[in-house]
């Protein structure tokens, strides 16, 4: 019992079809290849526009995490920050060991 789908099929225009949609198939990778790139670009917008950028220069006062330098356990009320300390150069004195940005936070002294 033949139904609506296979009484509708013609081969050759089916055939032809097939051929058409190879011959355009790369032109779909191209717009495709075109629509993530601007995919990218957005997300990589959105992303560069929430991140806040630090950078401290030799002689920056910053304050040091006590998470990260396990110095001592204030508990739930202790100290957060521990400093301040002065960063110094490759000719100045030697740190003991070095420390991830995310580590560290600006500290504004003034002078007197």
């Amino acid at each position: 019992m033949p139904t609506l789908r296979t009484m509708e099929l013609d081969p050759t225009k089916n055939d032809e079809a097939l051929e058409v949609n190879l011959d355009l198939i790369e032109e779909k990778r191209e717009l495709a290849a075109i629509q993530e790139a601007k995919s990218k670009t957005k997300m990589e917008k959105y992303y560069n526009s929430r991140i806040r950028g630090t950078s401290f220069r030799p002689g920056d006062v910053v304050y040091r995490s006590n998470d990260a330098s396990h110095a001592r356990d204030g508990g739930k009320l202790g100290p957060k920050w521990e400093g301040p300390y002065k960063l110094k150069d490759c000719k100045g004195n030697e740190l003991p060991r070095t420390w991830n940005i995310c580590n560290l936070k600006k500290c504004y002294v003034h002078e007197m």
